[in-house]
């Protein structure tokens, strides 16, 4: 770029950074005993990566990230490349804009969204099954967004602590993939392989939150033939366990 600069090999800890117009760190989380999620395990560690934060800085950090750990003032950034959470990074001092940022990385570019849009629970509510099922992108889920997802819908939630949110009509969004609700299926096991056989589904997608069930040992045991393809989410309704048979679109 043509641009005056130099580089330093060093203690990132020892420097004095305060000359620096802006600070990025990237801590190591790997250990000799391998990759670590405790925070003051990391190089630089934790309580470093705290004092940074108290000036116009940046720091990368792993999208895990409690939210207890991110300190008042602090802007947190989770990022997500074609539906796959890959990072989150935390903007300190004039770099920060926001509390919460979402950022989705797809076929139609770039979108962000923050908790500015985010009217919260109570103003969305929770509804029953309706005519279409959302379920948002893990960056949004990460960064505490999902009813910033039901509001730009307008929806609601199935759940409160569970991340689908429940509309009436169709909607094209960059921060959750849309289904139509086909059907209630039966959520016992015995029912709900009889159902689905009933259907010709050979092929079977299986979606769950809120529910204890393991996708790849359910699948085997429904043991399906037939040629069509078929998606279902396991979840919660009011408390039940719920099976819907769902269609992309």
């Amino acid at each position: 770029l043509g641009l005056a600069g130099a580089v330093q090999v060093a203690d990132a800890t020892e420097i004095d950074h305060r000359a620096f117009d802006i600070a990025f760190a990237d801590p190591a989380r790997r250990t000799g005993a391998g990759r670590s999620f405790r925070v003051e395990d990391w190089t630089p560690p934790w309580t470093w990566v705290e004092g940074l934060l108290r000036r116009d800085a940046c720091v990368k950090v792993a999208p895990g990230i409690p939210h207890t750990l991110i300190p008042e003032g602090v802007e947190a950034e989770w990022v997500s490349d074609e539906g796959e959470v890959k990072e989150a990074a935390l903007w300190a001092g004039r770099t920060a804009t926001v509390a919460r940022r979402a950022t989705v990385i797809g076929s139609g570019g770039l979108a962000s969204l923050t908790d500015e849009d985010d009217p919260g629970p109570a103003a969305v509510g929770v509804r029953p099954v309706g005519a279409y099922l959302y379920e948002p992108d893990g960056a949004v889920i990460r960064a505490g967004l999902v009813t910033a997802v039901a509001a730009g819908v307008d929806g609601g939630l199935l759940d409160t602590k569970i991340a689908y949110v429940m509309g009436d009509s169709a909607f094209r969004s960059p921060f959750a993939r849309g289904y139509r609700v086909v059907e209630e299926l039966p959520y016992r096991e015995k029912q709900l392989k009889a159902a689905l056989r009933e259907r010709g589904i050979g092929r079977l997608t299986i979606k769950k939150r809120g529910v204890d069930v393991v996708p790849e040992q359910l699948r085997k045991r429904l043991a399906l033939s037939g040629d069509n393809e078929g998606t279902i989410v396991l979840t919660r309704v009011a408390g039940e366990g719920t099976a819907l048979l769902v269609q992309p679109f």
